[in-house]
């Protein structure tokens, strides 16, 4: 097990110019998690149905009860108790299953990760098992399938990051940890890319760090975009990635809770090449949103060329839930090619 102490590597400057934001409008919502009157719902995961895209399914927590699998209609298909679990991701596995991880921070002290079998037909959610991932609070999870290797990614509150080779062949799953490395300060939403092996993380009141996802990756990290006060303004939370064309095409999508807005970078050379708001329409905007992920191509009906789910903070007089708005309404709208 590599180890090593605070990533740094070369600083991203400042943006010395306020950056113009976009607005979208959301075209579907979900219904609303369990917990009523409490900041809850957290993150998404969206599974695109290939053979039917209309067909496909939203994982999300409500990070105080468990986990919703919601119809691309916005309806609750079910939900599975798993008590205080915060970030999700999921990967197809193919003979395996869809493997939904979910970082679960019942215990601050014990970090977990949390595993289901999603079943795409019922939709819903098959126990497999909880695997150790460090000792602290389990804050943010993504997964990185490498051929017929799967890895999840646990960050620490603390912004310990802990690389942990699953095994998903026996009764149980098992992890055993590959990799260490640490963000000075408190982190929390991550994604990697399958495609490049790169991941990247968000340290809440600094930035986003790039890594090399390969177990003999190294603990350094660079850092490709700041909390600047323009073009992302702290809290940095949730990061997807929307992978397009081959190689390293596609963008970095990156919540800017603080104002309520999206920031995104081109992935082949980290560029930022605009921000969104999701504003009011016949659907509601979004509030200081936690976690995001997008799907990109055929999701189905209103969605031919991508969905991108949010968690909207602030969704009264219900409890919290998440909008949905097309990936071309957002490229439209920040005239992405």
């Amino acid at each position: 097990m590599a180890t090593g102490c605070t990533a740094f590597d070369r600083p991203v400057a400042s943006s010395a110019i306020t950056a113009t934001t976009a607005t979208v409008q959301a075209l579907g919502e979900t219904e609303a998690v369990e917990t009523r009157n409490a900041d809850a719902a957290d993150d998404p995961a969206i599974w695109r149905n290939p053979v039917d895209p209309s067909a496909s399914l939203i994982v999300a927590t409500d990070k105080r009860a468990g986990l919703h699998v919601y119809a691309l209609d916005g309806k609750d298909r079910s939900f599975v108790a798993a008590g205080r679990v915060n970030n999700v991701d999921l990967r197809d596995m193919g003979k395996a299953g869809i493997i939904v991880a979910v970082s679960d921070r019942s215990d601050p002290a014990a970090a977990m990760v949390a595993l289901f079998r999603l079943d795409p037909l019922a939709a819903t959610l098959v126990p497999l098992g909880k695997v150790p991932v460090g000792t602290g609070e389990a804050y943010g999870v993504c997964l990185y399938r490498k051929d017929a290797a799967l890895f999840a990614f646990n960050v620490l509150k603390d912004g310990t990051i802990n690389q942990v080779a699953l095994d998903l062949s026996g009764p149980a799953p098992t992890g055993r940890t590959v990799r260490t490395m640490k963000l000075a300060t408190q982190s929390e939403g991550c994604v990697a890319d399958d495609r490049t092996g790169r991941l990247y993380v968000a340290e809440e009141d600094v930035g986003v760090w790039r890594f090399d996802t390969a177990a003999s990756g190294g603990w350094a990290g660079r850092k490709v975009a700041d909390v600047d006060g323009s073009r992302i303004v702290a809290d940095t939370e949730g990061v997807t990635i929307a992978a397009e064309g081959r190689g390293d095409g596609g963008y970095l999508l990156v919540s800017s809770q603080g104002d309520n807005a999206y920031a995104v970078y081109r992935l082949r050379d980290d560029a930022f090449v605009g921000r969104f708001r999701i504003a009011a329409g016949a659907f509601g905007a979004t509030e200081e949103t936690d976690g995001i992920d997008i799907a990109v191509g055929d999701v189905g009906g209103r969605f031919p060329d991508g969905l991108f789910v949010a968690q909207d903070g602030q969704n009264q007089p219900r409890a919290q839930n998440f909008k949905m708005v097309a990936w071309a309404d957002i490229k439209r709208a920040l005239k992405l090619r």
